[in-house]
């Protein structure tokens, strides 16, 4: 079981950044491939970004491509996803996802409770 809990949202200017962080529970981190989310309302919860258990290899949703980036370090059990240039069509609720595997899925076992992320034009 992994518990999972993002911080980091809030209210954005168009243009802006923000770092979304999820913390982990449990001592095996490193084993699980970690992705991003988001679900705007009334529309499809859209995979953002998912990166591997060593951190070796992320990948990207071509919605943020360039723009956001997907970090974790394993001593903190924590993963992050720093957007820059920030539009107002990233207005969603932000998930973070956990999955113990070797590669960086789209499916995902474990889910965090999201934390809103508003850009203001």
């Amino acid at each position: 079981q992994v518990q999972l809990v993002e911080s980091g949202g809030g209210l954005v200017q168009a243009g802006g950044s923000l770092r979304l962080s999820c913390a982990a529970s449990g001592r095996t981190f490193s084993k699980y491939a970690m992705g991003w989310f988001r679900q705007a309302p009334g529309k499809e919860r859209e995979f953002v970004g998912g990166i591997s258990g060593n951190g070796f290899i992320t990948y990207y949703a071509d919605s943020v491509k360039g723009r956001g980036t997907i970090s974790r370090d394993n001593a903190k059990n924590t993963v992050y996803l720093q957007m820059n240039s920030l539009k107002p069509e990233d207005t969603a609720v932000y998930y973070c996802a956990a999955r113990m595997t070797d590669y960086v899925p789209r499916s995902y076992d474990y889910w965090g409770e999201g934390t809103q992320v508003t850009v203001s034009s």
